[in-house]
């Protein structure tokens, strides 16, 4: 979810930002066109690139510590037993019930490494996906990316108008289905996706207006 909400909003918000400057300085449709796909196809695997490399330093980090865990689990499992003792101490266990959990959790390898990846260095319980994350980036960040491009693709009246419109919706309805993994209500999270965006082609028109009346 985060890939696809990361690569949606960046794919509508650079695409109309674009179409924003190129449309409000009078430019013919074609260059919006050229400079949009462009944008849609370079960006978008850009974004996609940057998103897999960004994962799998995490998932390289992730390998190094549970290297670095098992190397202690075998030299030194006193003191790693201690650790563990502690983390589980500090979330409320005592007593009998405190040592039969730290018996249950080492006497699994793997869990027990989790468990401290967790804990002693805030790690994600999941494991990076790099390639995943890219393809969803990318796949988001092209759907999305389209959107302000089609009324100028298929030309039609007031097609600006149109693409603002339909952008607008994008980010409301990024808004709104990620509002279904977090607190915020449906209506407050389309809100500040729409705010993001909208904020981006003002940006971009104030840049075009600039240079316009100089």
């Amino acid at each position: 979810m985060r890939d696809a909400v990361y690569g949606g909003i960046d794919g509508a918000v650079t695409t109309f930002a674009i179409v924003a400057g190129v449309a409000g300085a009078g430019l013919p449709v074609g260059v919006i066109l050229a400079l949009g796909i462009a944008n849609v196809l370079a960006d978008g695997f850009s974004m996609a690139a940057g998103n897999y490399s960004g994962t799998k330093a995490d998932r390289d980090d992730r390998a190094r510590l549970w290297a670095r865990e098992e190397i202690h689990i075998e030299q030194y499992p006193a003191g790693e037993l201690e650790e563990l003792r502690q983390i589980l101490a500090a979330k409320g266990l005592t007593g009998a019930g405190l040592e039969a959990a730290v018996v249950a959790i080492s006497a699994d390898r793997t869990a027990w490494i989790e468990t401290m990846l967790v804990e002693e260095y805030g790690l994600n319980p999941v494991d990076p996906a790099p390639l995943r994350a890219a393809g969803v980036t990318f796949v988001a960040f092209i759907a999305a990316g389209f959107v302000p491009l089609v009324p100028f693709i298929f030309p039609i009246e007031q097609a600006f108008t149109v693409s603002a419109i339909l952008t607008s919706l994008t980010f409301a309805a990024i808004g709104a289905i990620k509002s279904r993994w977090s607190l915020s209500r449906w209506w407050v999270s389309a809100g500040e996706t729409l705010a993001i965006g909208g904020t981006a082609a003002i940006i971009a028109y104030l840049v075009w207006w600039l240079f316009d009346v100089g």
